[in-house]
C-alpha cells in the first residue's frame, strides 16, 4: 500500500468536526478509515496510534451504522442535550487531534479545531433539521435519512482529499 500524506489537515479537521456535530461516531470512524489507509509515522508509539488500525476503523464504522439506526427512534434525545453535545465535541476533538498529529502539526490545535467545529455543527444541524421538519411537514426520520446521506457523502469526499 502506498503511504500518502494527508494534504489538507485544516479543512479536513473542520469538515470532520462538522460531521461529528451531525453524527457523533462519524468523525472518529472517517478519521480512522483515512488513517488506516494513509498511515503516519507521527502516530506510531503515541496514544493516538490506535486510530490507524483497520480493526478500529471497521469497528467505528459499525458503531456509526448503529448510530444512524438509533437516530431514527423517537426515544433518542436531541443532540443538544448536554451529554450528547459533550460526546460530539469529544468526537470532533479526537478526530482533529489524530489528523493534526498524523501530519506533524500541533495536536492541541487539531483538538480545539475539531471540538469547535463539532460544537458549532451540533447546533446548526439541530436548528436546520428542526426547521426543515417544521416547514415541510416531512416526517423527521426522513430528514434524518437525508442528513445521514450528507454525512456519508461528505465523509467519502474527505477521505478522497486525503
Amino acid at each position: 500500500m502506498k503511504i500518502k500524506k494527508i494534504s489538507h489537515p485544516f479543512w479536513q479537521v473542520l469538515g470532520i468536526g462538522a460531521l461529528a456535530g451531525m453524527r457523533t461516531s462519524s468523525a472518529p470512524a472517517i478519521t480512522s478509515q483515512i488513517l488506516s489507509h494513509h498511515q503516519s509515522k507521527n502516530l506510531e508509539h503515541t496514544a493516538l496510534s490506535f486510530m490507524q488500525s483497520k480493526a478500529v476503523a471497521n469497528t467505528l464504522t459499525l458503531l456509526t451504522v448503529s448510530e444512524v439506526i438509533m437516530d431514527k427512534l423517537p426515544s433518542t434525545p436531541n443532540r443538544i442535550k448536554p451529554v450528547g453535545f459533550a460526546f460530539r465535541c469529544l468526537s470532533g476533538a479526537l478526530a482533529g487531534a489524530s489528523i493534526y498529529k498524523s501530519t506533524g502539526n500541533n495536536v492541541l490545535v487539531g483538538t480545539l479545531l475539531g471540538a469547535a467545529s463539532a460544537a458549532a455543527a451540533t447546533y446548526l444541524s439541530f436548528i436546520a433539521r428542526k426547521t426543515v421538519v417544521e416547514r415541510t411537514k416531512i416526517f423527521d426520520p426522513i430528514i434524518g435519512g437525508i442528513e445521514d446521506a450528507l454525512v456519508v457523502g461528505a465523509g467519502v469526499e474527505l477521505f478522497e482529499l486525503a
